[in-house]
């Protein structure tokens, strides 16, 4: 039996514990390490050793690295000669896993666990959506000062289109709340009297795009009229037959309509004489011109003699929108006459092409009204006359909109238009007013834009798109009962008052209208209400000043311009 031998065991004779120096350990290997370092094994049994594999011939060159104990090749010691990490580590978890919950309680506290994680993400997500708006907004708002300290759109002051006096009356004043609500159906209307002259639309401009865009023609020579309602003799003649109790135009109506899509200040006269009605215009009123960026929330610049401010940009759109119904029309022959001519022009006198078609509708028993509406242009459709209204949107700047129409207008022309509707919602709104009241089967927009952001003297013409006038307010959500219930109301809530002058004032800090009642002698006598001074208002450009003047509205008592002076 072989014996078991036992090494020399050191005896510490001093305490307890080895003694300070063996030699017996002088040889073994030993790092320090602290309790977060990774420990090496102790013995390694899974080590293959070639003198026990089978079939192999035992070796009896014994290599001390085949043994069990070989430290070696562990990095946790510091005298490993293998510097690579130990793949062969696993950190194993022995805690048990925990058991599940079965059951509808464990199901519930589980939805109920995520539901708050996903609904943090949503708001984050909207959050993140907001501050990308904010941010943008800021940038194009920054990019529209110049450098000035204008305030916002939204706390933009706006000066009346009329000045109040003190000795007017208020009477009434209406919130457009109340008109959001109304709705009235009337019957078609019948045609009392057509008159002026029509020349056929060239539609060859329909083909136009940005790439073969063109330039923006000058009519010097046509002459433009913006008649009052009390000024146009053949409302006179109809009122001496009594062929209706209420009398308007078109541009003044359509004001009405759309009262509550609208932003910037404006006025009607109204006078009330015996039993008869007459919605008026004053002269060198705002209804004359067309307003841009109305409801954008970008702000304009007030500087009046900067040509993107407010006046200076009306002044322009409706130079823009008279050159642009003459142009697009075939000039060389087949102009159709009415039954009676242009009621405003004079002999020998070169005119606009434009038909006033007086219509008449019977609001109730004992009202009827009748409108002088406006159509430009005509084309022949199955052997027939269909009657056409031509309009221009212009655009000033990209900067402003944000969408650059030369690049827009081909590929997203959808986006251009629903850009224009935000931004000019109440004139697209009045556009199509005037078009449904005039009987037209057809409205065309252009789109005429700047040569450059800074020359407001040249234009050029890059689209023209049509569209039936009722299929287009169904899809700017224009409701025609709407519409006739606001006049219907108006109607009615000027009927009931005494004879004399009033003024219907759209408030400029509030989206309601004031009635006042003022003398009979008001905006007569050179009584012109013009919120600014007429030294402080922007001139239309020079060079096309001949051609304001010689297309200025006129009518058979003075002549007028189409500019916001009288």
């Amino acid at each position: 039996m072989v014996g078991f031998e036992i090494g020399d065991v050191p005896f510490n004779p001093d305490g307890w514990g080895p003694p300070d120096t063996t030699d017996s350990s002088t040889n073994t290997p030993f790092a320090p390490f602290s309790r977060s370092d990774k420990l090496g094994r102790i013995a390694d049994w899974t080590r293959s050793n070639p003198n026990t594999r089978p079939n192999t011939r035992p070796n009896n060159n014994n290599n001390p690295n085949d043994s069990a104990f070989d430290f070696t090749t562990d990095d946790s010691f510091a005298l490993s000669l293998n510097p690579e990490d130990d793949s062969t580590f696993r950190l194993v978890d022995g805690k048990p896993p925990p058991r599940p919950k079965f059951g509808p309680k464990w199901r519930f506290n589980n939805n109920r666990n995520q539901l708050p994680q996903r609904r943090d993400e949503e708001v984050e997500a909207k959050k993140r959506e907001a501050e990308k708006q904010r941010a943008r907004r800021d940038r194009l708002y920054h990019a529209n000062r110049s450098g000035n300290n204008n305030p916002r759109r939204e706390a933009a002051v706006f000066k009346s289109s009329v000045d109040i006096q003190p000795e007017w009356n208020m009477l009434d004043q209406i919130p457009f709340s109340t008109f959001t609500k109304l709705s009235y159906n009337v019957a078609d209307a019948e045609d009392l009297l057509v008159c002026g002259g029509l020349e056929p639309y060239d539609k060859s401009y329909d083909r136009i795009t940005p790439k073969n865009e063109r330039r923006l023609e000058r009519f010097k020579n046509r002459n433009f009229f913006k008649v009052t309602t009390t000024d146009d003799p053949i409302i006179r003649r109809l009122a001496n037959e009594d062929k209706a109790t209420v009398f308007a135009t078109d541009a003044i109506l359509s004001t009405l309509m759309c009262a509550p899509r609208s932003v910037y200040s404006w006025d009607i006269v109204v006078q009330r004489v015996g039993n008869k009605l007459f919605f008026d215009k004053r002269d060198g009123s705002q209804l004359d011109l067309l307003s841009v960026n109305e409801t954008s929330q970008e702000p304009l610049p007030e500087a009046k003699d900067d040509i993107n401010s407010a006046h200076s940009l009306s002044v322009e759109a409706a130079y823009i929108n008279q050159n642009f119904s003459q142009q697009v029309l075939v000039r060389d022959g087949g102009k159709v006459s009415f039954d009676e001519p242009n009621p405003f022009a004079s002999e020998g006198e070169e005119v606009a092409s434009v038909g006033y078609r007086y219509r008449r509708w019977k609001l109730d028993n004992d009202t009827s009204l009748v409108v002088r509406c406006e159509v430009q242009s005509y084309m022949e459709v199955n052997n027939q006359k269909s009657f056409l209204t031509l309009n221009a949107l212009n655009e000033f700047d990209p900067k402003y909109s944000g969408v650059d129409w030369r690049r827009k207008l081909d590929t997203q022309r959808g986006a251009v238009l629903a850009t224009e509707l935000k931004n000019n919602a109440n004139k697209i709104a009045k556009w199509t007013a005037q078009a449904i009241l005039g009987g037209a089967d057809m409205m065309k927009l252009g789109y005429v834009t700047r040569v450059h952001p800074r020359d407001h003297f040249n234009h050029v013409i890059l689209a023209v798109v049509g569209y039936k006038p009722k299929e287009f307010a169904g899809q700017i959500n224009l409701n025609t009962s709407n519409m006739w219930g606001i006049v219907k109301s108006i109607v009615d809530l000027c009927m009931k008052l005494n004879e004399g002058k009033y003024v219907l004032v759209k408030d400029p800090q509030k989206p309601q209208v004031r009635i006042y009642e003022v003398p009979a002698d008001a905006f007569e006598n050179d009584y012109v209400e013009e919120p600014l001074p007429e030294d402080e208002q922007v001139q239309p450009p020079v060079e096309n000043a001949d051609a304001l003047d010689e297309n200025g509205a006129k009518d058979e008592v003075e002549p007028k311009e189409v500019k916001a002076e009288a």
